[in-house]
């Protein structure tokens, strides 16, 4: 099978997928499991093939449509970094989709959940594979739309159908600048593809404007719920958890990184410093507003978005291949997560509150020691995958600028702080209620996935060639911090300062909230603390004031200007008032000649009351 075949073999089958399990009708329950598991082992089958014999860079184009003299096209761009993505993704998708077949077991919609999960790996394996911005546009659109259907899977509810509006509405916040972008980048250079576009900038750099990088970059801020249209990816822990995990992991946030990762040649140097500084704010935001969830999936939410900042951060300083690195990392261990977390809401019977678990290690061994590896990658600790990722960035970042790097430190210590929260309180001390003494472990189905998340949460760091020679960009950022001058000194001091981030976050959290607790007892010492830290800077209240405040009144006097103006006086008074004139002109045509005497003579009365001599 040649490279094309076998590309397009992957793009389509999770779409061909899709459309069979809504094709089988009532049959869909039984077996729509059956035919998502199998399609995700042809993916990650196909891609193996494909890796282990992969080219260099493979480039597929199709002219799509013609406009005189402009053209456009459709085509597929198989590099080193889109390769890596595949990877990732496929040994993701799998295991998320195999833990579905258990956690979803008792849903009567699980036919429409495997095929929103195929169409959804169909959207994002589009995205990795695209030459040219207006076709990941449209992959992008399409993730979005997945995401709306996922999250809302439980449409009953009134939080997730509000959760999935949310997530839609504000995405499209964000797509809106990044769509007038590729408008304005195809005005500047005369075309969308990647290839052509960095060549074209690198002999010009004068057509890459700031104005058009923050442009592009909003589709990034919408995705990877940057500050401030960060405030969809909480709320969307209202869908089944694997969906938490698809979107975190493997398919929506990665996006906006992946996509920062592809246009890197176009960003001027202040779009650059911009995403470093709020990439760093981001990642100490969302720590801080960690420490005041209750919610296993939202605390988990809120690590996400920290490590995006991380992510977006080193992206900022000019390390695309580190972003790319922890990127790839993050995917492991924050899926392992995020599906540690739904067996043991699972387990729990759906309560979904920390302070309502306690002792689980003892009733949910595997999940409990899987979890905990999981938590020690993202605490980057020495010997799993998110230290070689996190360690990379600190010593980046140090070399770029310090004051950020203290940030990133502190991070860490924070990362270590509310993920230690967690653990203590979940799988340590006693049960906090009826369910949590119940709990059992889960079945195989949903172990096996989170054992082989945990063996690349703590490998995938190792080699960064994994099996393949992968990793080209992680490779030659790495060398490069390799060869700084000082980097011997600076790696000493991010090993200390990094080594105490997290034996201090999870030692200060342990002695702070105690094992198996049933309070919260930040809330209870520092309440004006908590209710700055549950306030999350009050931006979605400040997005409510608006549309109450401002876009309402503004939408509703529109609307009346419309209605009662623009249609009812200007078009509907207007043809009131033709036919009214439309009515008396009728009159002076009837064919009675009485009727023309008598206008006649109210002529000549019209013409002598004005003063008209007529004779």
């Amino acid at each position: 099978m040649d490279t094309l075949t076998n590309l397009l073999i992957i793009l389509f089958l999770p779409l061909v997928t899709s459309l069979l399990i809504i094709a089988l009708g009532k049959y869909r329950k039984q077996y729509s499991p059956i035919v998502a598991f199998l399609s995700s082992v042809a993916v990650l089958g196909l891609s193996y093939i494909l890796l282990k014999n992969m080219p260099e860079s493979t480039h597929f184009s199709w002219e799509w449509l013609a406009f005189g003299d402009s053209k456009f096209y459709i085509g597929i761009l198989f590099d080193n970094i889109g390769a890596t993505m595949l990877a990732m993704v496929s040994i993701v998708a799998l295991c998320i989709v195999t833990f579905s077949i258990g956690y979803m077991s008792e849903d009567a919609a699980k036919g429409r959940f495997f095929a929103g999960v195929a169409f959804f790996m169909f959207s994002m394996t589009g995205i990795i594979l695209s030459d040219n911005l207006i076709m990941i546009f449209l992959f992008w659109e399409l993730v979005g739309f997945s995401s709306y259907l996922l999250i809302g899977h439980y449409f009953q509810k009134e939080e997730a159908k509000s959760a999935s509006k949310k997530a839609f509405i504000v995405n499209r916040v964000g797509d809106f600048g990044f769509l007038i972008g590729i408008i304005l980048t195809y005005w500047q250079f005369g075309t969308t593809d990647l290839g052509l576009l960095s060549i074209k900038a690198g002999l010009d750099p004068s057509l890459t404007t700031s104005f058009v990088g923050f442009l592009l970059i909003c589709g990034f801020i919408g995705k990877s719920a940057q500050f401030p249209l960060h405030v969809w990816l909480p709320d969307a822990m209202a869908g089944p958890t694997p969906v938490s995990a698809l979107i975190h992991a493997a398919t929506m946030v990665a996006a906006g990184i992946y996509l920062l990762i592809r246009i890197d040649f176009i960003l001027t140097s202040e779009v650059l410093t911009f995403i470093a500084y709020s990439g760093t704010f981001v990642a100490l935001f969302a720590g801080f507003c960690a420490f005041a969830q209750d919610d296993i999936k939202r605390i988990l939410a809120y690590s996400t978005l920290s490590q995006l900042g991380y992510m977006a951060a080193i992206f900022g300083m000019g390390f695309s291949g580190i972003a790319l690195f922890h990127l790839i990392t993050h995917a492991f261990f924050k899926a392992l997560l995020f599906l540690g977390a739904g067996a043991v809401i699972h387990a729990c019977h759906h309560e979904q509150s920390i302070f309502k678990m306690g002792g689980l290690i003892k009733k949910m061994p595997i999940t409990a020691i899987t979890f905990i590896i999981g938590t020690l990658a993202l605490c980057g600790v020495y010997g799993f995958s998110g230290f070689y990722s996190k360690d990379a960035i600190l010593i980046a970042a140090n070399d770029y600028n310090i004051t950020l790097f203290y940030f990133l430190v502190f991070g860490a210590l924070m990362t270590a702080g509310y993920m230690g929260r967690l653990i203590w309180i979940v799988f340590f001390g006693k049960a906090n209620s009826e369910v949590a003494s119940s709990a059992h472990e889960v079945n195989a189905v949903m172990t096996v996935p989170l054992i082989v998340l945990s063996i690349f949460a703590v490998f995938a760091g190792l080699n960064v060639y994994w099996p393949f020679e992968l990793g080209a960009s992680i490779i030659s950022d790495l060398d490069h911090l390799h060869h700084l001058s000082n980097y011997k000194e600076i790696h000493k001091l991010v090993l200390i300062l990094g080594s105490l981030a997290w034996v201090a976050g999870l030692g200060i959290s342990l002695l702070f909230y105690g094992r198996g607790t049933s309070e919260d007892r930040l809330e209870l010492k520092y309440p004006r603390v908590f209710a700055f830290l549950k306030g999350r800077l009050w931006i979605d209240e400040i997005y409510q004031m608006y549309l109450s405040n401002i876009q309402r009144p503004v939408a509703e006097f529109l609307s009346f200007a419309d209605e009662v103006i623009l249609r009812g006086i200007i078009v509907r008074g207007g043809a009131g008032l033709v036919g009214i004139l439309g009515v008396g002109f009728r009159l002076l045509q009837v064919g009675k000649l009485n009727n023309y005497v008598l206008w006649f003579f109210v002529g000549l009365l019209l013409f002598w009351l004005y003063g008209i001599d007529l004779f």
